[in-house]
């Protein structure tokens, strides 16, 4: 049995009227529809799936096309040789509010000498149409190895900085970022 709202509701003050409403609906108070809506949801088994799609600080895999794609990108920067964590930090806003411009900083522990140098810094992402992001060239007279950019990010991802030094080694750092307006929707 439905309740219809009288037609001297409208002339009330918002007040009474929100009152009026909440009386004739069922439902009292943001609260109240969020913990009915939970209830229906729960009933719909929608908990387990929206666990899959939304936990906390991941966001869900790449699709395989995309990790091909930068598995093969990154393969072309260091031409088969091994890539080794650390020396490499990545300076990224954890929280990302919007994806079509996101600063980034790389940073390399180097002396920068003539003789042990950073040659390159290359930037890569995990669910970009292009996973290769930027490439920056460096030689001893940079004085410091740390180059910084701005960035789409298509996705919460991610992003991950290889960077070559002179001997010939290769090194890596990587920082996850939580994007919540995703840029980069287009295919190319």
């Amino acid at each position: 049995m439905t309740k219809s709202l009288n037609v001297h509701t409208l002339k009330m003050p918002n007040e009474q009227m929100n009152s009026e409403i909440e009386k004739n609906s069922g439902v009292r108070s943001r609260r109240g529809f969020m913990a009915a809506t939970g209830a229906v949801l729960g009933a719909a088994g929608m908990p387990a799936a929206l666990a899959q799609v939304s936990s906390p600080g991941r966001a869900p895999p790449a699709p395989q096309s995309l990790v091909v794609e930068r598995i093969e990108a990154i393969r072309r920067v260091t031409r088969g040789a091994t890539v080794n964590r650390g020396k490499v930090s990545i300076d990224l806003p954890q929280l990302v509010d919007n994806g079509n411009t996101v600063s980034i900083a790389v940073r390399v522990d180097s002396p920068m000498s003539a003789t042990d140098y950073v040659r390159a810094i290359h930037v890569f992402t995990e669910k970009n149409p292009q996973p290769d992001v930027v490439s920056f060239r460096l030689s001893p007279g940079c004085g410091r190895a740390q180059v910084a950019t701005r960035m789409r990010l298509a996705d919460t991802q991610t992003v991950l900085a290889i960077c070559e030094l002179s001997d010939g080694t290769f090194w890596s750092g990587a920082a996850d970022a939580v994007v919540t307006l995703a840029a980069c929707l287009e295919e190319i």
